[in-house]
């Protein structure tokens, strides 16, 4: 099969597939699909997926760089990497943090389509809140602070409760 009937293959399959399988997605251009894929502890991934010539891109946002603990966070991503399927994370030019990965366009199925998206979402999601809490916990606490300040909601921080709210933060030992 030539390069362009390939990606034009493709880029049927991935159409079908995203539409059988329930997904909200854009096709920006040909064979350039933006997918929404809902969450729990990040409330939305929107991950790419890319035909190219010889293979599928798939890359997600997952969360911009830390504001402190570089380390820390970095070595968490590179501990995780070696559990996961398909794609990995990875840290762009600004330091923002994605999940990226290329499958030969001849191993694109639909099965295939919906265990990859399964794997970036479990992934963003799960790894969300330690990414926070690792990278952000100064800046969580700084919003917690804020909104109690205000008398506003601090709702979607409880998932952070256990280190920014000063009443659950057990006294330093002496």
């Amino acid at each position: 099969m030539s390069g362009q009937t390939e990606q034009t293959a493709t880029a049927d399959l991935l159409r079908g597939a995203l539409v059988d399988a329930g997904i909200e997605h854009e096709e920006h251009a040909e064979g350039q699909f933006l997918c929404k894929l809902p969450g729990e502890h990040k409330l939305a991934t929107y991950c790419w997926l890319v035909v190219g010539r010889h293979a599928l891109l798939v890359q997600a946002f997952v969360c911009r760089r830390p504001d402190e603990n570089v380390e820390e966070f970095h070595r968490f991503l590179l501990r995780r990497n070696a559990r996961l399927y398909a794609v990995a994370f990875s840290v762009d030019a600004s330091g923002d943090v994605h999940l990226v990965g290329r499958l030969p366009l001849h191993a694109v199925t639909a099965d295939e389509v919906d265990r990859v998206l399964g794997s970036v979402l479990q992934y963003a999601d799960e790894s969300f809140d330690p990414l926070l809490e690792i990278g952000f916990a100064s800046s969580i606490r700084r919003e917690w602070e804020w909104r109690l300040k205000r008398g506003e909601s601090t709702r979607n921080l409880q998932a952070f409760a256990r280190f920014a709210d000063p009443e659950r933060t057990p006294p330093p030992s002496e």
